[in-house]
């Protein structure tokens, strides 16, 4: 997926203060040399979704990337490239987590020509 602008302008903005792309967008408020802790992303999340006025307990880092994934195999229907990004060992893990039904796959083969 490609970066959006104002995703761009974040990164362009932090290398011109002399970071490179190789660091973290978020550093650790203790060592900059890592990345925040999954518990400081989640109440960073919280902060955010609160902030704009959405109810936090709809909201979280996996819901986060839940969205993403199922984004990602809504425009592609490829259920082999998602497993991949998100990690999982088997495809039914990501068959489940993406909650892919049956009517979801009769679409895909319908949209497949042989």
């Amino acid at each position: 997926m490609e970066l959006l602008d104002p995703a761009r302008n974040i990164l362009a903005g932090l290398e011109r203060r002399g970071g490179t792309l190789d660091d973290f967008v978020f550093p650790s408020g203790v060592d900059h040399a890592k990345h925040i802790s999954t518990r400081q992303d989640a109440r960073l999340v919280d902060e955010w979704v609160t902030g704009i006025g959405l109810r936090r307990e709809d909201y979280g880092t996996h819901s986060l990337r839940r969205t993403k994934a199922s984004i990602i195999y809504k425009q592609t229907g490829n259920l082999r490239a998602v497993q991949i990004l998100l990690g999982h060992t088997k495809i039914e893990s990501t068959v489940r987590y993406l909650g892919v039904d049956i009517e979801d796959a009769l679409l895909l083969a319908e949209g497949a020509e042989i």
